[in-house]
């Protein structure tokens, strides 16, 4: 791994950050706590220790985590990170999420239809390159143009010369930028999934809490030429598992937080975004939960769409609750206040730190009356269904190829096209009326949030309503033929004129979405970047423990196992057990146990620990990481975290916020007792 040299604050992050006694942190590499590790907990990090999680980590494009943990490229996930595959590979036949799935040979095992997953092999600060490719006298919006151009440049440059992935990752919104270089994998086959009713015990009512009873895991192999990977790492698992009060670790891809958020900022999540997103989520749960009651197979093909939804808006709730809190409000806006005061003692700092923050809620200002038709014709349609983010990517594909790769939207750039097209031509099954009704329901809540008087949506309507207009546009669509859409993409002169109805609704869409996006970026994110940055520095500069927001790349965070106590003094444990889910099984969805696990529950040590929690600093990405003990071995994995510990998103408490694991001898125990996966079992060396 390359080492971070050009960052100014970076050296006072080093010097500053092993004063830190919690255990927040979503830490880069290269920017590891290992001092205040060592002096809370004696353990010295090292270099060896570090890059082993480096390089056994995997990333799943689907927005996941993963890990080797075999010399034969097994691939160990969260349930709820391969049910994307797992559903694809079902059929009515074969309900793979239902009944599970275990391969007795290599042969056996499936192929995903459009999965990629990557390993970090190397990160370099490319700040000062990116920087340096904007004059002085450039405008906001003209900077940011000339960086996402340099960005994209550099991305090429890697590409071109390595063959791997590369992706330049903005850090501190602008302060930094890193090239991320990945050694990528799309040939990923399914070697074993349990029941959905084991992997979800307790379904959404027990998402997101604590006591939890879920096998929520699931393997993979990665081929490479037809042959299984021999990974650069893998993590050996424990034979003895999880400890009570052990140091943990934990290696992901944490996908957002908010944690360098003005007070302004905050505001603007509870009262704007999150708001709509909530409204967004709760009508495509509705419509979903309305299609699935059509019939059996309706409510197979809709199951993975509704957990998604419904795992997103209990996220959402959960921010919120933080967000709506005038207690979590006001501690933000005394840390504010304490920050402030303390540029303020220096004149040097006051000058060039202390209008960051009226910088920052002007620009949130600025943003409020944008993000309504930002979500809406921008955002929206990626994010129903399958086939309407398909018909908007051909759309764009066939144009910005059209670009200089520097002048085209950056999730076009020419680095990156081979993981774009790998998703647009997949040959996953979709289903007709399952994508009527989301277009529908998208057509809805547009509707909603802009009203009927849109010029845009008047254009789309044309005085039907969304039901008729989906109806019409999904039976005059080919898109559900790969070769279509391949014909389609490789021409920028047939998605302007072709009569197809989802290349016609995105065609009346795309000038307002444009509109939008260019709003965004020039008024918002390009002055954004800029502010945002100054206060990283404020921070630095007073000696903050600071580190960047997570950006769904590499991070290392840690923890002890250990358990809690309620609001209302309750002890909570460190760990659950078998014997604990079978009191908890009521034999009625979402609390039923597959057949297998009924029928064996007697040949089970019900004491085995089966999830446990840690204070280990997780967000929305790092599912599926592996959790690891002090010697780099397999002791669980990460697949939630409890209520509390959501607000964590913005500022992090221990106090009763948790991470929840399922235990590596929990999965063990089921796997010689339950499931008799002896070639697992052997692979994994038990």
């Amino acid at each position: 791994m390359k080492a971070v040299k050009n960052s100014l604050f970076l050296g006072i992050l080093l010097v500053f950050a092993p004063l830190a006694l919690a255990d927040d942190g979503i830490w880069l590499l290269n920017e590891f706590p290992r001092a205040a590790i060592k002096a809370k907990y004696g353990f010295e990090v090292s270099d060896a220790f570090l890059k082993n999680l480096q390089l056994g980590s995997v990333r799943f494009n689907n927005g996941g985590s993963g890990s080797f943990v075999s010399a034969e490229g097994l691939v160990f996930t969260n349930h709820h990170v391969g049910s994307d595959c797992i559903q694809k590979l079902s059929s009515k036949e074969h309900d793979y999420l239902k009944d599970g799935f275990m391969a007795a040979t290599k042969a056996e095992e499936r192929k995903c239809p459009d999965l990629e997953l990557n390993v970090l092999l190397s990160i370099e600060n490319v700040t000062e390159k990116v920087k340096a490719s904007v004059p002085a006298s450039a405008t906001p919006a003209e900077a940011a143009k000339r960086r996402r151009a340099e960005m994209s440049a550099i991305e090429k440059a890697c590409a071109d010369r390595t063959s791997h992935r590369c992706d330049v990752v903005t850090l501190f919104s602008g302060g930094q930028y890193h090239l991320y270089e990945y050694q990528k994998y799309t040939d990923i086959r399914l070697a074993f999934a349990p029941e959905k009713d084991i992997a979800f015990f307790g379904g959404d009512a027990d998402n997101f809490t604590y006591p939890r009873w879920n096998l929520d895991v699931c393997f993979f192999r990665v081929y490479e030429n037809d042959k299984p990977l021999k990974p650069l790492h893998f993590f050996p698992w424990s034979r003895d598992g999880v400890k009570k009060g052990e140091l943990t670790f934990v290696s992901g891809n944490p996908g957002s937080t908010g944690r360098l958020l003005t007070y302004a900022e905050l505001e603007f999540q509870r009262d704007v975004s999150v708001k709509l997103n909530l409204q967004r989520n709760r009508g495509l749960i509705a419509a979903l939960k309305q299609y699935s009651k059509k019939g059996p197979e309706e409510a197979r093909v809709a199951l993975e769409e509704i957990f998604g939804a419904e795992n997103s808006f209990k996220a959402l709730s959960g921010f919120m609750t933080g967000l709506a809190d005038p207690a979590f409000m006001a501690r933000k806006k005394a840390d504010e206040a304490s920050f402030k005061a303390a540029i303020g003692k220096d004149p040097d700092k006051q000058k060039q730190y202390g209008s960051v923050w009226d910088q920052l809620s002007e620009i949130t200002n600025a943003y409020k009356p944008i993000y309504p038709g930002l979500m809406v014709f921008e955002n929206g349609p990626n994010q129903y269904g399958s086939v309407l983010p398909i018909a908007r990517q051909i759309y764009r594909y066939a144009t910005e190829r059209q670009k200089p790769d520097g002048e085209r939207l950056r999730e076009y750039a020419a680095a990156g096209l081979a993981s774009l097209e790998e998703a647009i031509f997949s040959t996953a099954p979709l289903t007709v009326s399952l994508e009527t009704a989301v277009v529908a329901e998208y057509l809805r809540f547009a509707l909603e949030v802009l009203g009927p008087d849109n010029a845009v949506l008047k254009a789309l309507l044309n005085g039907r309503t969304p039901d008729q207009v989906a109806v019409e546009a999904i039976a005059n669509t080919r898109l559900f033929s790969v070769e279509e859409r391949k014909r389609l993409a490789a021409s920028a002169e047939l998605v302007q004129t072709s009569q197809d109805g989802l290349l016609r609704l995105i065609r009346i869409i795309e000038p307002e979405a444009r509109k939008y996006r260019k709003d965004f970026e020039d008024r918002v994110q390009a002055r954004q970047s800029l502010e945002t940055a100054r206060l990283a520095q404020a921070q630095y500069a007073l000696g903050g423990n600071v580190y960047p927001d997570a950006t769904f790349t590499f991070r290392v965070s840690f923890g002890p196992a250990i358990g809690y106590r309620t609001t209302s003094g309750k002890a909570v444990n460190w760990m659950t057990d078998f014997a604990g889910m079978y009191r908890h099984a009521t034999g009625t969805d979402p609390f039923a146990l597959p057949k297998r696990w009924m029928d064996r529950k007697n040949s089970l040590n019900l004491k085995v620990p089966f999830n446990f929690v840690t204070t280990a600093d997780t967000h929305g990405g790092n599912s599926g990481s592996p959790t690891v003990n002090t010697k780099g071995e397999i002791i669980g994995i990460l697949f939630d975290g409890n209520l509390e510990g959501l607000p964590n998103r913005y500022i992090y408490t221990d106090k009763q916020a948790r991470s929840v694991h399922v235990a590596s001898q929990g999965i063990i125990e089921s796997f010689r007792k339950i499931y008799q996966a002896d070639s697992l079992l052997k692979e994994l060396g038990f």
